[in-house]
């Protein structure tokens, strides 16, 4: 079928008017060559329009997939090329239309996913498909809900009621909980952990506008929470111990909504928080005031920070180019120089229970080594040459990201001169 785009008719698989190639192979070793149309994909379909906006983009796309969804992969790339009143007519089966489906929500392909939602709602269905068919739609959202109720046709009112009081308890936007205080928080926070995980219904729940919203403001008053009673300890220093004591709570919390964000979808918005608040929480707590005092602060802002290191570096959130950069040459120094120093902590006082593990150690010095290579190389260059005139190199070691840079940077001046020649050997030739 062809599909008419700019007034032109495109057929995929059409070398001679194709402009892209997509190479489609699976685990198995199975692979294809698809010659495609750019403006068919981007117009189509959110993954290709992000993938192909970028100027260097090029000219080949590789797509990974198994070779159970090779086909279903094939199938959708083949939709992209009809009208979107001739998609739904295409679909023959319940099998191939829960597979387009599942493929069509990985690739943003809106118009797709609402043809299959709509065919699956209204065929009939064998018992054991139906399994399949909530598995693939039980995280659409509200675009689901004509085959949510015809599976499971539940009120989630009371569900999603009962999670928006346990989210407003856990982050205390309900205020003050007399007579019960921190135990009905810690009871929410548990509550809303055991929904997140066992409840059937919850990813219906957590997809909805207003349970978006509150969770992030709840976010939103826990960071401002933290700031603000940390600017207390540099205000009066006679209460720097309990001020302590409800710093440290509130790190709970907030290391209990990094914990369930991801779940929600919401990571990004705690990074960008995180990220946000990040030079007003080394503005105090690298005061001289505290230079010897909270520990345990330290050390618990320092896992924090690690847990967005990772978020980022390992493309869990995506973040442009700048925020990287900001994030790294904020953090950076102040781990570099907490780890020595709470090593040596520890080597003079054996109780000092504030170390760095291990494990924390790697996580994060792997997460800076991802984060540093993919930056662009003039900050790379900043970043290393940064670390490298420090007295204390050990860590985290960014060896390998030096490395990696050198031979890119290499490379990249190889194939600069190599354009370099070919251009004077044509010029030579004309």
């Amino acid at each position: 079928m062809e599909k008419t785009v700019v007034g032109k008719f495109y057929r995929l698989g059409d070398q001679g008017t194709s402009d892209i190639t997509v190479c489609l192979k699976s685990c198995e070793g199975r692979h294809e060559l698809l010659f495609s149309h750019t403006s068919v994909l981007v117009s189509k379909s959110k993954f290709f329009s992000d993938r192909l906006s970028s100027p260097d983009a090029g000219m080949y796309v590789e797509i990974h997939c198994s070779e159970l969804n090779y086909e279903h992969h094939v199938s959708l790339l083949r939709l992209l090329y009809l009208p979107e009143d001739l998609v739904l007519d295409t679909l023959k089966s319940v099998k191939s239309a829960v597979g387009i489906l599942e493929v069509s929500v990985a690739f943003g392909c809106e118009e797709i996913t609402k043809s299959c939602i709509q065919y699956l709602e209204a065929v009939p269905w064998e018992e054991k498909e139906e399994e399949q068919i909530l598995k693939a739609v039980s995280k659409l959202g509200p675009i689901a809900m004509p085959i949510i109720d015809r599976i499971q046709p539940v009120d989630l009112g009371a569900t999603k009621s009962v999670f928006l009081s346990a989210i407003r308890y856990a982050t205390t936007i309900g205020g003050s909980c007399p007579p019960f205080g921190d135990e009905l928080k810690i009871s929410a926070q548990e509550q809303v952990d055991y929904m997140l995980c066992e409840d059937e219904d919850i990813p219906l729940v957590t997809s909805d506008d207003e349970v978006k919203s509150t969770v992030r403001a709840g976010l939103s008053k826990v960071f401002s929470l933290f700031e603000k009673h940390l600017s207390c300890l540099l205000s009066d220093s006679d209460l720097v111990t309990e001020t302590e004591a409800k710093i440290l709570e509130i790190i709970t919390d907030i290391e209990w909504m990094c914990n369930i964000v991801p779940k929600m979808d919401l990571l990004k918005d705690f990074v960008l928080s995180w990220v946000e608040i990040s030079g007003n929480i080394l503005g105090i707590i690298e005061h001289k005031k505290l230079d010897a005092l909270m520990w345990g602060m330290k050390k618990k802002v320092i896992e924090l920070t690690g847990k967005v290191l990772e978020a980022v570096g390992y493309g869990s959130v995506i973040l442009p180019a700048p925020y990287r950069v900001q994030l790294l040459k904020t953090w950076l120094p102040y781990i570099r120089k907490m780890k020595p120093l709470l090593d040596l902590k520890g080597n003079e006082d054996l109780g000092f229970s504030y170390k760095m593990d291990e494990d924390l150690c790697q996580s994060i010095e792997g997460a800076i080594v991802s984060l540093v290579l993919a930056l662009p190389s003039n900050d790379q260059a900043d970043i290393l040459a940064e670390w490298m005139k420090a007295d204390q190199i050990k860590y985290p070691d960014l060896s390998e990201a030096f490395e990696v840079w050198c031979y890119r940077t290499k490379s990249a001046k190889r194939r600069i001169v190599e354009g370099l020649d070919r251009s004077e050997n044509t010029t030579v030739s004309l």
